[in-house]
């Protein structure tokens, strides 16, 4: 595939002159990519084959790389030690929007806290029953005439948007942007990830990319990768895009569709409206309550859940319905459940790891959906509603057997320690709402 790359490869390439860096990257809780830059002759000598390692602290940071006390897996009296970073030479590929640089996704080696490690633990255990499971992820953004520095000089307010009307499928209001999203199209395709499709949505300059399906961590890196690269081609173009699910009120949210099927082979049990398929949709529906932080993992993410702004609100699945939170889409070989809850901001390790853990249960216990809804899901009341707030959120992952279970006891307790954590730090902030509601008129 077209800028992959073989450590062999990379060797040729380096004695060209082509590629003088190696990004060796993992992924923390939030989502975020970190690690460090190799030059290219130092990571074929020593960290391709013996790995490299970073502080540990960077599993239990806040966003503003805090260190957060409270955690069992690393802390003050513990001494903030190293883990070791094992690069996937799988994934190794050209980083295109780089100048001569390439990027390998690492494991945490031993760290079941790790994202990349839950995830792998849920693909072993559908191996463990002869399944595989293949995935796509929908990613949405906000893009912004402003540069990042500029938009954080002013709070990230009065920002303005890429397109100056709602553009969804218009091509017109796209090509504005094409400058951008062009870019970007191009350099995914020249680092290994093919994409399908681009378009405008539902948004002043919100937008879409959409890149190939592949197995479940496939997809996973790409999705990282994908991610890092529309944030660095928009900073090198002097512009700024957002993975916020609600970067302003009024305007729709950017989620993260995740389209999931299960695998004998090369066969997807999901075709026909097999027993497996509902049984799986009858898990994924049950425990999305208790993994809710998982799929909405920030407090901005419940923001999003607002009725008629083609954002789910409510645990109900449908055929091709897009009010749906759980939507069956294709046909036969095709067929596949589209999980529309998550946001934007949402970590694909974690998430697909939620996803897969949820339905196999289902299967195992032979969990069925509820009858399939037809109609409006925003106005049936009577459905069950995904959780209001992190805090409500967390509250159902933390008191979760099924969550411990899954997860582990430590892995369990070490994510909803995250999650309240950034919980609590939003309960003692002020907001502009807030001066703008009281600082006069109370």
């Amino acid at each position: 595939m077209k800028g992959k790359l073989t450590l062999s490869e990379l060797k040729q390439r380096a004695r060209r002159g082509e590629i003088e860096t190696v990004i060796a990257a993992f992924t923390d809780h939030y989502g975020r990519l970190l690690g460090k830059r190799f030059s290219t002759s130092f990571f074929l000598d020593d960290v391709a084959s013996h790995g490299t390692h970073a502080c540990d602290y960077l599993l239990t940071t806040d966003m503003e790389m805090n260190p957060v006390p409270g955690y069992s897996f690393a802390n003050w009296e513990l001494g903030y030690g190293d883990f070791h970073l094992v690069p996937d030479l799988a994934t190794l590929a050209v980083a295109s929007w780089l100048d001569k640089t390439a990027i390998v996704h690492c494991n945490v080696e031993e760290v079941e806290e790790a994202p990349r490690s839950i995830l792998l633990r849920q693909i072993k255990a559908a191996a463990g029953t002869g399944y595989s499971a293949m995935a796509a992820s929908e990613l949405e953004y906000y893009a912004y005439r402003n540069s990042y520095r500029d938009a954080a000089k002013t709070g990230y307010a009065q920002l303005e948007p890429l397109g100056h009307y709602l553009e969804d499928y218009h091509l017109l209001q796209g090509a504005r942007s094409e400058f951008y999203t062009a870019a970007v199209r191009r350099h995914l395709e020249a680092s290994g990830i093919p994409v399908e499709n681009s378009k405008g949505e539902w948004g002043l300059g919100q937008h879409e990319v959409n890149v190939r399906y592949a197995d479940v961590l496939t997809m996973a890196d790409r999705h990282m990768t994908f991610k890092q690269c529309l944030k660095e081609v928009a900073d090198s173009l002097g512009i700024s895009v957002t993975f916020m699910p609600k970067p302003f009120e009024g305007q729709a949210g950017s989620s993260c569709h995740i389209h999931l099927s299960l695998w004998k082979g090369r066969r997807n049990v999901f075709a026909n409206d097999s027993d497996l398929f509902r049984w799986f949709l009858g898990g994924w529906i049950r425990h999305a309550p208790e993994f809710m932080v998982f799929y909405g993992p920030t407090i901005n993410s419940y923001k999003r859940y607002e009725d008629m702004s083609w954002a789910p609100t409510r645990l109900a699945w449908s055929r091709d319905n897009r009010t749906a939170g759980f939507r069956v889409v294709g046909h036969g070989a095709s067929q596949r459940i589209e999980c529309r809850i998550l946001g934007a901001d949402a970590n694909p390790y974690l998430a697909f790891a939620a996803s897969l853990a949820s339905g196999l249960d289902g299967i195992r216990r032979r969990i069925e959906p509820p009858p399939v809804f037809e109609g409006d899901v925003y106005a049936a009341q009577h459905l069950p509603r995904v959780p209001y707030s992190l805090g409500e959120a967390v509250e159902l992952f933390a008191g979760s057997a099924f969550v411990e279970e899954m997860l582990g006891k430590r892995v369990a307790a070490h994510y909803a320690h995250f999650y309240r954590s950034e919980a609590r730090a939003f309960g003692k902030a002020v907001t502009d709402w807030e001066r703008k509601r009281y600082f006069e008129r109370i």
